[in-house]
C-alpha cells in the first residue's frame, strides 16, 4: 500500500473502501442492518486498511465488529467517518459532540482516524460553528484529523480563513467525465487532500469504451485504469465492492504507470 501524508503530518493510505451497503440487507443502503461482515473481512484480507463509513450508513458498529474480528491491531487501520449536516445532528454544538461520542461508542474504538462534515450546512458560518466542535475533539486526541465532504471552493475557502486547525481533505464524487478538477487543483493548492468517491459508479457508455481500449495495453480493467490515474494525480481513492474478485481488482493498481497520452485523454474525457 502506499500512503500520503496528510498536512498535520499524519499518514494516509492512497487507496481504501466504501461501505454505505455493508452489513445490511440484500447490500441495500437502506437495508436492515445485519452485522454480517464478511464482505469487510475480506477487503481487510486482502490489505485494505483505510475504512469509509458515517453516521448515514448506519453501519458504524459494523465496521468497528469486523475491525475486531480480523485480530489486526487497531493502530493498523485507518478509520474515516462522518456527520450528516441536518439539525437533527448539528441544531447544537451539544447535539454534535453527542453524535461525535455515539461514533466512537459504536465504532467501539478510542479513536477515529478522520472525522468529516458529511455535506456542508446551510451557511458558511454554520460550518464554522460544527468545526470549532471538531477541533475540540482533535484536542482531545479522539479525532486524529477532521476534514469535510462535498465542499466546495467557495465554502473550502471560508473554513481555511476560520478554521483554527486546518481540514486535511475533501471527500467528492469524482470520476471520467465529471473529474471536478477546478476543485481537486484549489485543494492540492491549498495541502488539502482530495478523496474521490464513486470513481467509476457513473460512467457512460461512450467513457467506458475509451477506457477499455487504454486497458487492453496494460493488461488491465478499465476499473483499475481509473484508479491508477486518480492516485497519480493525487486522490486518495475508496472503491467499494461486495465481490472478493473485484476487491482484489482494485487494491492491485499499483504495479503499472500510464503513458502520458493515456493520462491526457483521461483526464479530457
Amino acid at each position: 500500500m502506499k500512503y500520503r501524508t496528510m498536512n498535520n503530518g499524519l499518514s494516509i493510505p492512497v487507496l481504501g473502501t466504501g461501505t454505505n451497503t455493508f452489513g445490511k440487507e440484500n447490500n441495500s443502503f437502506n437495508g436492515r442492518i445485519t452485522y454480517d461482515t464478511t464482505e469487510l473481512r475480506s477487503a481487510i484480507e486482502l490489505g485494505y486498511r483505510l475504512i469509509d463509513t458515517a453516521i448515514y450508513y448506519r453501519n458504524e458498529a459494523v465496521i468497528g465488529k469486523a475491525v475486531k474480528e480480523s485480530g489486526i491491531a487497531r493502530n493498523e487501520f485507518f478509520i474515516t467517518s462522518k456527520i450528516p449536516p441536518e439539525k437533527e445532528y448539528t441544531e447544537t454544538d451539544e447535539l454534535v459532540a453527542h453524535y461525535v461520542e455515539h461514533s466512537l461508542e459504536l465504532l467501539d474504538m478510542d479513536y477515529i482516524d478522520l472525522y468529516l462534515i458529511h455535506f456542508p450546512l446551510e451557511s458558511n458560518q454554520e460550518n464554522v460553528r460544527i468545526w470549532r466542535v471538531l477541533e475540540s475533539y482533535v484536542d482531545k486526541g479522539v479525532l486524529k484529523s477532521i476534514g469535510v465532504s462535498n465542499f466546495n471552493e467557495e465554502q473550502l475557502s471560508y473554513l481555511l480563513e476560520h478554521a483554527r486547525i486546518k481540514p486535511v481533505l475533501n471527500q467528492f464524487q469524482s470520476y471520467p467525465g465529471k473529474h471536478q478538477q477546478s476543485l481537486i487543483d484549489f485543494c492540492k493548492a491549498n495541502d488539502i487532500i482530495p478523496e474521490a468517491y464513486q470513481s467509476f459508479a457513473k460512467l457512460d457508455d461512450e467513457t467506458k469504451s475509451v477506457l477499455k481500449e487504454i486497458s487492453t495495453s496494460y493488461n488491465k480493467t478499465w476499473s483499475q485504469i481509473i484508479l491508477n490515474y486518480q492516485i497519480h494525480e493525487g486522490l486518495v481513492v475508496i472503491p467499494k465492492s461486495h465481490s472478493k474478485q473485484h476487491q482484489s481488482e482494485n487494491i492491485d493498481v499499483f504495479d503499472f504507470e500510464l503513458s502520458a497520452n493515456d493520462t491526457k485523454t483521461i483526464r479530457n474525457l
